[in-house]
């Protein structure tokens, strides 16, 4: 959550809170579910914010706050006012929204910032109060998109920011003067030819420095209407398949992956896909449409989680070092002599993995040694690789679990 609110988020939780004066205690309640992340997957459209929350019962809870949007004589009335103020109009056609324009838009008789009437929380959980706390978890998930873009609010309450910008860039061009003779007509506003664009040279001064990647990913673009109820759960995956690839988008941008796993083959990519879902209720649906079974999915996920593709090969297909790699013949009676000179106990070598007790670690191709921990019935992925064995199991807390 935001530390500090920009005006336009600070104003909007203010129509919640006046909403439940009745029972004050659900905005702090929300506040402590949209900071755990049990509120989540925001979709923002025009007049509708939705959300999940992950309540006591194992289905999520669906979560709709209506606002009400400005009719289009209403929104000709808010575009003739900000159009008169060319300051305000500047700023907009920039990319800000600052708060005067909330005046501005007061004059004419209306609110831009929805009033408590205007809002319209509601959610499938049986509280019946209103706003219930998971919808003032989401009122919170708004607040902070409102921190990072306020045309949210423009919305909410109807248009898009690429509507309102056209609306008013047309008004502008209405406005300007013309020549004494010549006929006036409509303007349109028709954009810009993307290869005159790009064509085009600078007038005056040096090429602009591209701006610097967002610090995050933004929240996935909002489904209009829902998909229809033959397809149960179509609307989870097409949000989670919008966050996977504005992820994956991100990580391109920042750099932070030379081709955001882009290049994984199926088994990989699925791994990946349930590390990023394990523990929500969309692992379930992922293990659903894969057709593989949970637990190997968490196994899976969990071998992704601490070694990428070098510990999901660990787990699903052994080798031997000796004969591929006779070099590492070292290694292996290495970690014999280091597990049973640390823990007491004798140590067992099979292909790359050597076992003591209810513990083992396997040697990747990356000639590290990854933790496992056995369940009774399967050997778990249990933490981070290390090149010293004994440092692999101590990092990784399995000390405590070796014995007879």
């Amino acid at each position: 959550m935001t530390a500090e609110r920009s005006w336009w988020a600070s104003a909007w939780i203010t129509a919640f809170e006046e909403r439940s004066r009745l029972d004050p205690n659900r905005m702090p309640r929300g506040l402590e579910y949209a900071v755990s992340g049990q509120v989540r997957d925001l979709a923002l459209m025009p007049g509708e914010a939705r959300a999940r929350a992950q309540g006591r019962m194992a289905v999520p809870y669906d979560i709709r706050i209506r606002v009400r949007p400005f009719t289009d004589e209403e929104w000709d009335r808010v575009l003739d006012v900000i159009s008169v103020h060319v300051g305000r109009a500047a700023a907009l056609l920039d990319g800000e929204l600052p708060p005067e324009i909330a005046q501005d838009v007061a004059s004419t008789g209306l609110d831009l910032v929805p009033g408590v009437a205007e809002v319209g929380p509601r959610c499938t959980c049986p509280d019946e109060a209103e706003p219930c706390k998971h919808s003032a978890g989401a009122c919170f998930l708004v607040a902070d998109a409102l921190d990072t873009d306020p045309f949210v609010l423009l919305l909410l309450r109807g248009r898009t920011r690429d509507e309102v910008l056209a609306g008013l860039r047309s008004r502008r061009r209405a406005a300007e003067p013309t020549p004494a003779g010549e006929r006036t007509e409509a303007v349109q506003d028709t954009g810009v030819d993307a290869r005159e664009a790009f064509a085009a040279r600078p007038k005056r001064g040096p090429i602009p420095t591209p701006p610097l990647p967002p610090a995050h990913t933004g929240h996935p673009s909002a489904i209009p209407v829902d998909p229809p109820a033959s397809y149960p759960g179509l609307r989870e995956d097409l949000v989670g398949l919008a966050a996977d690839a504005a992820w994956r988008a991100w990580e391109l941008v920042t750099g932070g992956s030379p081709d955001a796993g882009l290049g994984l083959d199926e088994d990989a990519d699925l791994a990946r896909r349930a590390d990023i879902a394990f523990g929500t209720p969309a692992f379930g649906r992922i293990a659903a449409r894969s057709g593989v079974d949970g637990r190997l999915l968490a196994r899976t996920a969990l071998a992704w989680r601490y070694g990428g593709e070098t510990g999901l090969e660990t787990l699903t297909s052994g080798w031997n070092p000796r004969e591929e790699q006779p070099d590492t013949a070292g290694l292996l009676k290495g970690a014999v002599t280091a597990l049973r000179g640390a823990t007491g106990e004798p140590a067992y070598v099979v292909a790359n993995k050597v076992t003591v007790g209810r513990v083992q670690v396997r040697l990747g191709r990356d000639l590290l040694w990854y933790p496992y921990l056995s369940s009774g019935e399967d050997w778990e992925p249990a933490g981070t690789p290390h090149a010293d064995p004994v440092r692999a199991i101590e990092v990784a807390g399995l000390a405590a679990a070796v014995d007879r």
